[in-house]
């Protein structure tokens, strides 16, 4: 299993609520064994108030993998 997609562009939905596209900038394995990923997202979203041009967002949420990037 890959887990580390650093440099990879995916797809998802922040919070179940707000669709996003963007590339990961650093993966990480949590405490507990879970994954999460730091997106640089391409179109800054507004949430709660606060606009979001990071998120984090974690290896389940994640919908696609796009490809690699310029690595």
């Amino acid at each position: 299993m890959h887990w580390n997609l650093e440099g990879k562009r995916i797809s998802g939905r922040y919070l179940g609520m707000w669709s996003y596209t963007g590339t990961v900038t650093e993966s990480r394995v949590k405490y507990g064994g879970s994954v999460q990923h730091t997106v640089r997202v391409d179109e800054p979203f507004m949430v709660y108030g606060e606009m979001r041009e990071v998120v984090l967002v974690n290896d389940f949420n994640r919908i696609l993998d796009q490809g690699v990037g310029d690595r």
